[in-house]
């Protein structure tokens, strides 16, 4: 009884101090990125995923959701992901400090999370709160936290290690403790030799993981490679290849994996859905890049060496790193002769040192899907794709140090806090470069060469402030990089028409539209641009260009109905405007300019109809009140027009066009 009494006492303290650490990881994550809650939006990204988007900007809504679920917006299908940024709209509005503080928040749960899931399968306390403590302050995860766009990485990691948590207690439901150590012991006892059969019971774990994955490929597809993970938890910690007995036969050792394998088969199903889903969607949207194969190879090799390096020793941080121009082929030989050295060391060791074995496939193959072999974007490699894939190389090294006991005890805690108090340190810097647009890739400039996409954002940063002559040296800089550039091109016709040089303005949009011939959104952009300035036939050209890619493109449809009807061909402008508002029949702004069209052309009943639509979508819509008080005026109606009218004064009482 005495030593019942003891154990139960011993236990509680160690739930105590689980506590404890938990707290603590929370709030130095939460103290050292709470700078980033004084921090803006960038031009980057953030505009197309918040602040210009307007089915975000006007929150939550069942059209939205819908759009959310059907759209491959941005070159990318995470419905998750924009359902959550339209609720912090919904909550916050466009205040940046609130969506930056969601990122944060969410960064330290993935903290607390990782170390609870670490901790249940390895009861290695200290261990998991080292990589935890890792993973939170590291300063190569910075992107992933202080880009308010980048909630797709901490949303997608949250639903992960909850997969991850899920999928462990299933595996452990029985008994399956494998190579943990003396708790595992005891429920080996107390439950008999562990098998990969479970009882019944241990069957909403594994829904729940099935769920939780979903979730998660709904958050950033780049999670499709979390089958593969849960295979290597099966060979550590978890134990699941050898069970109990770990002198199994070779013939039950490969029933066994063919059980674990056979396990595993929904989740790779659901892998597949994703990776088609999202290289759909990427494909649809221009984002991926036709590079050479062998390119993009040795692109591939040479980014797992630059990822490991900045994992080890993290300087000259950047939001974007260019493709290099210049001796690729020989650093991708050296970067492959390593990789594979380091991979054949791994396997030998694997059944002595099983962690170092499951650390380094885990980076590897967690980085599979962004490395570049199928080339998104126009980056060589980004930090925020090491959000997840990092973790592994923790596990090896924490595990790997601690065994080896190349020192004592004092000298090993000494170590473990030095480096989590330089990566504090360096984080903190790291921080200060995003507090906005000018600051962050002024620094991507000074860390980088020939950064053409970093020269481009400063521009636009600089152009947004009045500095029109430094912005204008800085756009002809990103074009001269790479004139295959469209947002280069594009900015620089910008900067060059409101200077008055409409001439060079209109054959850098010419040059932009050619470099993103494939991009529809481009060719919408490029197309409101020229609309916007007089350009009608230009613009109709680009409208239409981009509705060949993508015909189901509400947006281009209206603004090709509003380029028709500059002309003054209403019933092709009626047409497209009308296709609009089939495609989304929630659009208040398509109702309005539908009826204004049917207004133009005498259809005075049908315009009314439309009006009424928008008001009743958007009750502050001034324009559409005005307008539906003007059609009630034409058809006699005059106490409804004088209703309407007075609304629409109401709403803009400064408007004198309202008032007339």
């Amino acid at each position: 009884m005495a030593f019942i009494r003891e154990f139960e006492t011993l236990k509680q303290s160690k739930k105590q101090l689980v506590a404890v650490i938990c707290l603590a990881l929370v709030a130095g994550t939460i103290a050292l990125y709470c700078p980033t809650i004084t921090h803006g939006f960038l031009n980057y990204d953030d505009d197309a995923y918040i602040t210009e988007n307007p089915r975000v900007t006007n929150g939550l809504s069942w059209s939205n959701v819908a759009w959310a679920f059907t759209s491959g917006y941005a070159a990318n299908w995470h419905p998750l992901t924009w359902i959550s940024h339209m609720l912090d709209c919904q909550l916050f509005g466009l205040n940046p400090g609130d969506h930056h503080l969601m990122n944060v928040l969410f960064h330290a749960v993935n903290t607390v999370l990782l170390f609870i899931l670490l901790n249940y399968m390895t009861g290695a306390m200290w261990r998991s709160a080292f990589v935890a403590a890792l993973f939170a302050w590291h300063p190569l995860h910075v992107e992933s936290v202080a880009w308010a766009s980048e909630r797709k990485d901490v949303l997608s990691a949250f639903f992960w290690m909850l997969t991850l948590l899920c999928y462990a207690r299933y595996a452990r439901h029985n008994g399956e403790c494998g190579m943990r150590s003396a708790e595992c012991g005891m429920a080996k006892a107390d439950n008999g030799p562990s098998s990969v059969l479970h009882p019944p019971s241990s069957m909403p774990f594994y829904l729940l993981a099935l769920f939780f994955f979903a979730c998660g490929l709904m958050s950033k597809p780049m999670v499709v490679t979390l089958p593969f993970v849960l295979i290597l938890l099966d060979f550590w910690p978890l134990g699941r290849f050898y069970g109990t007995d770990r002198t199994d036969a070779t013939d039950g050792l490969k029933r066994r994996i063919g059980r674990l394998l056979t396990e595993k088969l929904p989740f790779f199903a659901l892998s597949l859905a994703g990776s088609i889903v999202t290289y759909l969607a990427q494909k649809t949207g221009g984002a991926v890049i036709n590079r050479p194969f062998p390119f993009r190879i040795s692109n591939a090799l040479w980014a797992y060496e630059r990822y490991i390096s900045k994992i080890f020793w993290p300087s000259n941080l950047s939001i974007v790193y260019p493709f290099p121009e210049h001796g690729l082929m020989l650093l991708a030989i050296e970067s492959g002769i390593l990789l594979m050295l380091g991979s054949a060391l791994f396997i030998l060791v694997s059944r002595r040192w099983p962690y170092l074995f499951v650390g380094w496939f885990w980076f590897l193959g967690m980085l599979v899907p962004v490395i570049g072999i199928v080339q998104v974007g126009s980056a060589s490699m980004a930090d925020r794709y090491s959000y997840l894939p990092a973790i592994g190389l923790f596990i090896a090294v924490t595990w790997g140090l601690a065994d080896l006991k190349l020192a004592g005890k004092p000298v090993i805690v000494a170590a473990a806090i030095f480096s989590l108090v330089a990566c504090a340190i360096l984080t903190s810097i790291q921080i200060t470069y995003w507090r906005n647009s000018i600051t962050l890739f002024r620094h991507a400039l000074a860390v980088t060469t020939d950064n053409y996409v970093a020269a481009a954002c400063l521009g636009q940063a600089l152009d947004a402030i009045g500095d029109d002559a430094d912005a204008l040296a800085y756009g002809s800089e990103a074009v001269r990089i790479n004139p295959d550039y469209p947002a280069a091109q594009f900015f620089l016709a910008q900067t060059l028409w409101k200077s008055g040089d409409h001439t060079q303005a209109l054959n850098h949009v010419d040059a932009a539209a050619k470099a993103a011939a494939h991009d529809p959104n481009y060719q919408y952009i490029l197309g409101k641009f020229l609309l916007e300035h007089g350009q009608t036939d230009d613009a109709i050209a680009r409208f239409t260009a981009s509705l060949d890619i993508e015909p189901g493109f509400a947006e281009a449809h209206n603004a090709l109905g509003k380029a028709f009807l500059k002309q003054g061909a209403l019933p092709k402008a009626a047409d497209e405007l009308l296709q609009a508002v089939k495609l989304e029949p929630d659009n208040a702004q398509f109702h309005y300019d539908l009826g204004t069209v049917y207004l133009n052309g005498a259809q005075t009943l049908k315009a009314i109809v439309e009006f009424h639509e928008a008001t009743r979508l958007q009750p502050h819509f001034a324009l559409a009140y005005e307008n539906l008080g003007i059609g009630w005026a034409e058809t006699g109606k005059m106490e409804d027009a004088i209703r309407d009218l007075s609304k629409a004064v109401q709403l803009t009482p400064n408007d004198p066009e309202a008032h007339f």
